[in-house]
């Protein structure tokens, strides 16, 4: 017995606030992830605008992992502050592990998310002059430096009111030495395009073709194409084509979150009863037909990408290198965070990762870390749990540390008045001390605050809205 149609009920997408000028010096060339973002961090954040219920499984997806030998998405898990039987694994290795979790997670319904970091090789001495001797005002800039870029989508599958229906999954395999990674290495390495272009290109029309003679359509509404390689997303109009708009990646080949960026980008324009078939060609090549539903418009992500690609804020070349592990700078002359610890992290994990506070029942003061005795009133264990990852508020005071430990000083610290009470200190995210002042309003951000020993020790900070 068949159980309730299985839909798509939400989306989201995230974008990073920092862009990488490109040997022309013109800003705004490519998304970079900041020091203290990574696939855990981005990801809470594409799912925090892509769920709207609880999930009955979480997928992460991601070439990127912070671990390896632990299971990345259970951080993903408790920032979401899912319960514990929600299951929650990852799928990592190959930008076509996101495939794998849409078709599990279309089955029975789930959180797909996936999220990546690229890394590409600084360039030769060639790509850095260009041969007109420019030199010292271009940076070098790889293969993926200029078509790639750090993000990460989700989408949410289950049942209810869908803003779009599943119309069909397919896919076809190829075993092809396109593009690799070597494990023990940051960057990766790829073949001359034509040769992927020509094994891609048959498979990528035999899976769009297929999909559409099984919805009994000669072409679909919106197409979205997808690859690590540059030949198939610069002809991409030549292997399958909308009628009413073909696209590509928004910001270049993001690796696992790829196609999810795509898709995103077409959700938040699409009309209903429209119908998007995203390919991604990675290994093979899948597949997703989806048909939009008129709920779709009253649930358009908040965060379009097209908004989230505007807003950027510049960040030097030798600046990135460093934030990679690929240029080796001078830190502060600081004792540096000692490695975080097992027990005290599993202690408060529902404030380190989820946010929860603790509410008074007897005055309702609000306490943000959680308290067992109320400050207010003195009431021993008169407490309800509160989630605070959503809440917003405003800067009370502040302080710009310039000696701090930091990979990117200087490190800002706020003091958050938040809206419907508590209070607490938060170290502020994509900062610009000249932006902050005592009012400005802030959220909040799932970020890392510092590795050391090869743990990542997470938490939330303010971000300046």
């Amino acid at each position: 017995m068949s159980g309730p149609a299985v839909g798509l009920i939400g989306y989201g997408a995230y974008l990073p606030s920092y862009r990488l000028g490109g040997d022309s010096g013109v800003r705004g060339r490519r998304v970079v992830a900041s020091f203290d973002e990574d696939a855990t961090t981005m990801a809470v954040e594409a799912a925090r605008a892509a769920l709207g219920t609880e999930p009955t499984s979480l997928w992460w997806a991601s070439t990127s992992p912070p671990y390896l030998d632990k299971t990345n998405a259970a951080a993903v898990h408790a920032a979401l502050r899912l319960p514990s039987a929600v299951p929650a694994a990852d799928l990592i290795g190959s930008a076509r592990s996101t495939f794998a979790g849409i078709r599990a997670a279309r089955e029975t319904g789930g959180l797909v998310v996936a999220a990546d970091v690229r890394v590409g090789k600084p360039g030769s001495l060639d790509e850095r002059t260009g041969g007109d001797g420019a030199a010292a005002t271009r940076p070098p800039v790889s293969l993926d430096e200029r078509t790639g870029g750090d993000g990460a989508a989700a989408v949410h599958f289950g049942a209810g009111e869908a803003i779009a229906d599943v119309l069909g999954v397919a896919g076809e395999t190829l075993e092809l030495l396109d593009r690799w990674r070597d494990p023990h290495r940051t960057t990766g390495e790829q073949w001359e395009e034509r040769f992927g272009f020509e094994r891609y290109a048959d498979v990528v029309r035999s899976v769009a073709a297929r999909l559409l003679e099984e919805a009994g359509l000669a072409a679909a509404d919106h197409v979205v194409v997808t690859s690590g390689n540059p030949g198939v997303t610069k002809r991409a109009g030549s292997l399958v084509t909308g009628t009413l708009s073909s696209t590509t990646s928004p910001i270049g080949f993001s690796g696992a979150a790829d196609p999810l960026l795509g898709l995103a980008a077409v959700l938040d324009v699409a009309g209903p009863g429209e119908t998007v078939l995203v390919l991604s060609a990675t290994d093979g090549c899948d597949g997703l037909l989806l048909r939009t539903t008129a709920h779709l418009s009253a649930r358009r992500s908040t965060r379009p990408v097209a908004a989230q690609l505007e807003g950027a804020l510049p960040v030097p070349y030798p600046t990135y290198l460093s934030w990679r592990g690929l240029l080796e700078r001078e830190l502060p002359r600081r004792p540096e965070p000692d490695r975080p610890a097992g027990p005290p992290s599993a202690r408060a994990a529902e404030w380190k990762f989820g946010f929860a506070g603790s509410r008074c029942t007897e005055c309702g003061f609000l306490h943000l870390p959680p308290l067992r005795v109320c400050r207010a009133c003195s009431a021993v264990d008169a407490m309800e749990t509160v989630s605070g990852a959503e809440l917003s508020g405003s800067v009370a005071t502040f302080t710009v540390d310039r000696l701090a430990f930091s990979p990117s000083p200087p490190v800002v610290d706020v003091v958050v008045d938040f809206a419907g009470g508590g209070r607490t200190t938060l170290e502020v995210a994509d900062a610009d001390p000249d932006g902050i002042a005592v009012g400005s309003q802030v959220e909040l951000v799932f970020r890392r605050l510092f590795t050391a020993g090869n743990v990542h020790n997470y938490f939330w900070k303010a971000r300046v809205r």
